[in-house]
């Protein structure tokens, strides 16, 4: 038996993301779980994410697109929390720079937190990544967890894996970058391979998977 859920992003760093993280941790699970992105329902609604938390924004978005396609759904909302920032970017973290339209949106997200704390000295350049995901069912169930990991702004980009602020993000234990990571590697601490993880127990006990 085949388990479809829908993945509410149409980022394809996302969606290759989440189905290699719950392909490697869903043994437990005896039904496979098919993962679709929302670019298979072209005609789903865009939610506004005006939640003021990231567990909130991720509830959104999944109960929207779990009441428009009659299927289980799972969005995460994530980002990155500057302490020098007051934990900006946090929810505003993919639109921070109001770069309109996709092409070149991380870049200047990322150059403008890197503006920001350029006199911030390396004491007092602590970070955190953060994600919530959230599955909601057409029956108006809804479930969230969440996941974190925390260390520090490095001054320049280094790495060409994953995408958003990963090139500037050196997680605490580590020397690199999450941008210099093989995939593997970061999903073992990142906060979305957490999130991840912690959500399948809940696909077990929501789904009726033994």
């Amino acid at each position: 038996m085949t388990i479809r859920v829908v993945l509410a992003t149409r980022n394809e760093h996302k969606v290759d993301e989440v189905r290699r993280i719950l392909a490697d941790a869903e043994q437990g699970i005896t039904a496979a779980i098919d993962i679709i992105p929302a670019t298979q329902f072209p005609d789903a609604p865009e939610v506004i994410e005006d939640g003021a938390t990231f567990a909130a924004n991720a509830a959104l978005k999944a109960v929207a697109l779990a009441q428009f396609t009659g299927l289980p759904a799972i969005a995460d909302d994530s980002g990155l929390c500057v302490d020098a920032l007051n934990g900006m970017p946090g929810i505003f973290s993919a639109r921070w720079s109001g770069w309109q339209g996709d092409a070149g949106r991380d870049l200047a997200n990322l150059q403008l937190v890197l503006a920001q704390t350029a006199d911030v000295p390396d004491s007092r350049r602590g970070a955190s990544f953060h994600c919530a995901v959230a599955l909601a069912l057409p029956d108006g169930q809804v479930r969230v967890v969440e996941g974190r990991v925390d260390g520090r702004l490095i001054r320049e980009p280094r790495g060409q894996q994953g995408f958003g602020y990963d090139p500037i993000f050196v997680a605490d234990g580590s020397d690199r970058t999450t941008a210099e990571l093989a995939p593997a590697e970061k999903d073992a601490i990142s906060h979305r391979g957490r999130a991840l993880r912690a959500l399948l127990p809940v696909l077990q006990e929501v789904l009726g998977q033994p």
